[in-house]
């Protein structure tokens, strides 16, 4: 750890649910972690598990006893987060999710870019890895900006300031002045943590030595799901928050009022079939450009993902303001000074 004589005391926050077949390898992954092992330890918060998930941390606890298996009856990952900040010993908290794979490095870099940039939250690129040829097409799709709108997280060549990155490893100050998680947040927590953060005066910055990859959605039916839900959780955000710090997650949702009025409004079906193939050969000639890589028959199959992406989510931001702005559900957040006065433990 270089100069620092006594390193950040480091908590590992990973919530989880059903994930039998995923969650020791995860462990495995923290302990081989190159941070010294007395200063980390690592919290699971598990919503209530109904396969073998819990009897597998119990094993693992007991060889180890830096595990500890807290319980989330709320089953939200966010609900679960809390209940780890709230017990939470390190001066640093780490978010990991159980199905990504972390360099052994992960943590020490973590901890060296807080230490050097000053930075409140930290984070590597959110770097896809691929089992499956739909995986390596999808993978190709989110390395385009037309994929995922010139996100920078999601680019492993970029370094700096950003409006947020990948889980994030934050200090513990985050919690005691912006507050928790959202507690009902079903998708997009940390995005929305990140913005009340940097609303706040704080800085997220995205490292590039900060190695984690993860592995995505499968099939088109179950990445329509995920970006449909994504969409929703942004709408919610924005209604909750007031704004985004920039339009990018708001781009499908033009997308799809757009397209829903050329098909509506007969003064602009002329428009239509030009909006129609200005569009096909946009992504088209991206999806050349990036599929090509893996082989000209993933082109077509990254070609179809595009409208996916773009059309799942904005019609899930659509329905997510139709649904909050009917029903708000969220409330004041909650600062962790209070919470964590029946938890204080000394390192």
């Amino acid at each position: 750890m270089g100069a620092m004589a006594q390193p950040p005391f480091v908590t590992i926050a990973m919530p989880a649910f059903n994930e039998e077949g995923f969650i020791e390898t995860c462990i495995r992954s923290v302990q081989a972690q190159d941070y010294p092992h007395d200063r980390i330890e690592i919290l699971v918060a598990d919503g209530r598990s109904t396969d073998a998930t819990r009897d597998i941390l119990a094993r693992l606890s007991a060889e180890d006893p830096r595990i500890k298996m807290i319980d989330n009856p709320e089953r939200l990952q966010a609900a679960g987060l809390n209940q780890i900040v709230r017990e939470a010993a390190g001066d640093v908290i780490v978010r990991m999710d159980v199905h990504c794979e972390y360099a052994p490095t992960y943590v020490r870099k973590c901890i060296e870019t807080l230490e050097r940039t000053g930075a409140d939250n930290v984070g590597g690129a959110q770097r896809a890895r691929a089992k499956t040829f739909f995986q390596r097409a999808l993978c190709a799709a989110l390395d385009s900006p037309v994929g995922v709108g010139g996100a920078r997280y999601r680019s492993a060549d970029e370094e700096g300031f950003v409006d947020t990155v990948f889980l994030g490893a934050f200090r513990r100050k985050v919690f005691e002045s912006v507050g928790l998680y959202d507690p009902r947040a079903i998708t997009n927590e940390d995005a929305e943590l990140n913005q009340r953060l940097i609303s706040s005066g704080g800085k997220v910055f995205l490292s590039k030595d900060i190695e984690v990859h993860y592995y995505p959605r499968a099939s088109f039916k179950t990445l329509a799901k995920q970006y449909y839900k994504y969409g929703r959780g942004r709408a919610r955000t924005l209604l909750k928050l007031g704004r985004f710090l920039s339009v990018r997650p708001m781009i499908p949702f033009f997308m799809v009022v757009g397209g829903a009025a050329m098909i509506a409004l007969p003064p602009l079906w002329p428009i239509a079939p030009a909006a129609v193939a200005t569009y096909l050969l946009a992504t088209g000639a991206e999806a050349v450009r990036v599929g090509r890589k893996e082989g000209v028959a993933a082109i077509p199959v990254v070609w179809a993902i595009f409208p996916v992406l773009h059309v799942s989510h904005g019609v899930g931001f659509a329905a997510g303001l139709w649904r909050y702005l009917r029903e708000p559900d969220w409330g004041p957040i909650e600062l962790l000074t209070e919470a964590r006065r029946a938890h204080l433990r000394v390192v």
